[in-house]
Parts: structure tokens; C-alpha cells; sequence
């Protein structure tokens, strides 16, 4: 008895005051979908650490929202005392639970789709949507924060507390994983769950946003290669199976990977066939027929593939045919399908980011 209250006592000295609470909840979901969307770019290893602080501010979020509710539940279980902001702070935990429950689902390796979407997919759904129903829920009690709300060394300790705890959980879970062999064991620091076997049938036909072109006829197609270079060329699909083969793991944002072989031409080789580069040549942009595009710095795409065939395969439209980009260590959705140009630009591309909300409605 003694011990449990000694406990209590502990986390009571740990739970900041109420409106530290209210405002470290909005930063901590603020904090989450951001790191959540920069991670959407982040490919290679030694990004891993921004995915363990996406894990860790969810676990912060835990146990930020079990103080809030310790508070709050009489006014949300007794409809007397209901007014109307209570609808949004309804919808405002809705969406909260359902980030928190589908995102401890994932790691630990359930794998179901929602209609289209994958359990990953909903899950960014539901933190993308909790971010303007926290701000909102806020300003309907809006209270500037107070000095004593964040004093320096408490709060620090609260802090540092919350997120060791939140890197800890994480590590539990992965050895829980390990040790029953489920299906998040075998998962990359992504997230990603594997996808085996070869060729097109290996891995799921996935689009970013709306992309949903009818399929291009082989004989007609003709990629353009322009921009900064002397000699602009025009090649058919025939003209792109140069069987140049490499070996690259493509990791999609919906939630799997797979490691496959691409066989096409080098984007290096196809800027040597257009002549000499202009000194000022700093980025090669990659467009697709639906207009969706995607910019790689020089030395790097001239490293990288347009792929027409997969696993041995002529690759599939689904799949991107005639032409995909192949970016080792980038994400999926900068691997662009239905490639019809190849640009050398002198400047980065800030338009893309908006290409790839809007690419495919009509």
C-alpha cells in the first residue's frame, strides 16, 4: 500500500499543471505530424532517429491525454454540464484515439487494408486531421500559458521523462515483436513490412494521391529529354530497354517495401545522349503523363534508373510502364511511374510538393 502510494505521489509530481498540459498537447501534436511528413522523404538508415522521436512523441501523447481526461471526463460523461465545444472536443478525441490506436497497431504488425487504404494510411489520415481539431478545440478555451506553467527545471524533467519513457516503450515493443515473431519483426526502421517474391505480382500497385493515367501505348510513347543541354533527343520505349540492371529496395509510404531487380537505362546515360550539360545544370526533373514530377540533385540522378522492366518483367502500367524512375534510398512516391520527360534544370523544384497534392484530379 505504501509502495502504490509513493507511486502515485511520483506521478502526481510528474503531470505538469492544466495548462501545460492543454499547450504541450497541441505542441506534441504538432511535433508528430511534422516529423511524420518530413519522414515521408527520410530513405536511407541513418535517418532512423527521427522515426524513434515520431515514436516517442506518440508515447508522450499517451500520457499527456490520460492527464487531460483524468481532468475533463466529468464534463464529457455528465450531458448536463455539455456545451458546445464539447462536440468538437469529442471529434478532437475521436481523432486522437484513432491515431494512437491504428499507429500501436501497425508497429506491432497488423496488416489490414480499409477499403484502400493500408492501417499506415489511415493512421496519417487520422493525424493529419487532429492537427486543425486541436488548434480549434484550443481556441475555444484559450489561455495564454504562464511563466510558472513551464518553470525551467521541472519542466525539463517532465519532458526528458516523457520522451525516455516514449523511446523506451518503442524499444519494448520491438524486442515483444522479435520474441513472438509477429509481423511488425521484420519491418525497416521506416515501418515498412516486407513484400517478397519477384516481378510485378510481388508488390501492390499503389499511386500517390489520385494518379490513374489509362494505360500508354507502347508505340506512340516517346520520352523527351530537354531543359539545359545542346542536343535535345526524343526516344521511343524500344530505345529505353538498354539492359542496364541493378538491384534497389523500393519503400512506400503506404507501408511496405520490397527489394527488387530494374532493368532499363541509366538517367546518366540518357544526359549523355542529349550533349553537352550547360554549366548552370544543378537538378534533373522526372515528369510524368499525369504531370506529377519529381527533382533529383545532378550527381544523383545521373546514378539513378528508368526502369522498364521488373523481376525479369516488362514492367506492368500499374507498375509505371513504359518508364518508372528508380531512386535508391528514396521513398516510393519519388519514384515516379509513366515518366514522358526528363528535364535539366538550373534551380529546385518548390512547385513538386504541390504537384503531388493536386497530380491526377481533373
Amino acid at each position: 500500500m505504501g509502495v502504490r502510494s509513493r507511486t502515485g505521489e511520483a506521478l502526481d509530481r510528474l503531470e505538469p499543471p492544466p495548462r501545460a498540459v492543454d499547450w504541450s498537447l497541441f505542441a506534441f501534436v504538432v511535433a508528430e505530424a511534422t516529423t511524420g511528413l518530413v519522414s515521408f522523404t527520410v530513405g536511407v538508415p541513418e535517418g532512423w532517429p527521427l522515426f524513434w522521436l515520431h515514436r516517442a512523441l506518440g508515447v508522450g501523447i499517451v500520457a499527456l491525454l490520460a492527464w487531460k481526461l483524468a481532468r475533463v471526463r466529468s464534463r464529457l460523461t455528465d450531458p448536463t454540464l455539455w456545451q458546445r465545444s464539447t462536440a468538437l472536443s469529442v471529434l478532437t478525441l475521436v481523432a486522437a484515439l484513432g491515431a494512437l490506436a491504428t499507429g500501436t497497431a501497425w508497429v506491432f504488425g497488423l496488416d489490414v487494408r480499409v477499403s484502400y487504404w493500408t492501417l499506415l494510411s489511415v493512421h496519417v489520415g487520422f493525424g493529419l486531421a487532429l492537427v486543425p481539431l486541436v488548434a480549434a478545440h484550443a481556441a475555444t478555451r484559450f489561455r495564454v500559458p504562464r511563466r510558472v506553467d513551464f518553470e525551467r527545471r521541472r519542466t525539463a524533467v517532465r519532458y526528458t521523462v516523457l520522451l525516455a519513457a516514449g523511446g523506451a516503450t518503442y524499444r519494448l515493443q520491438q524486442s515483444v515483436n522479435d520474441a513472438l515473431d509477429t509481423a511488425g519483426s521484420d519491418r525497416r526502421f521506416t515501418g515498412s513490412q516486407p513484400r517478397e517474391g519477384a516481378g510485378n505480382a510481388a508488390f501492390p500497385i499503389t499511386s500517390w494521391v489520385a494518379d490513374d493515367p489509362d494505360p500508354i501505348d507502347r508505340n506512340e510513347y516517346r520520352l523527351r529529354v530537354e531543359g539545359l543541354v545542346s542536343e535535345p533527343v526524343e526516344l521511343t520505349a524500344d530505345e529505353l530497354a538498354a539492359g542496364h540492371e541493378t538491384e534497389a529496395l523500393l519503400d512506400c509510404t503506404s507501408g511496405w517495401y520490397t527489394v527488387q531487380e530494374w532493368d532499363g537505362i541509366r538517367v546518366g546515360d540518357l544526359l549523355d545522349a542529349a550533349g553537352e550539360l550547360d554549366d548552370d545544370a544543378a537538378y534533373v526533373r522526372f515528369t510524368s503523363v499525369t504531370g506529377y514530377r519529381w527533382s533529383l540533385p545532378i550527381e544523383e540522378a545521373e546514378k539513378a534508373l528508368l526502369a522498364t522492366r521488373v523481376g525479369g518483367e516488362r514492367l506492368s502500367h500499374g507498375h509505371g510502364a513504359p518508364a518508372r524512375l528508380v531512386a535508391p534510398d528514396r521513398r516510393g512516391f519519388q519514384w515516379v511511374k509513366w515518366v514522358t520527360r526528363v528535364e535539366v534544370r538550373a534551380e529546385y523544384d518548390l512547385g513538386q510538393w504541390v504537384v503531388t497534392l493536386v497530380s491526377g484530379f481533373e
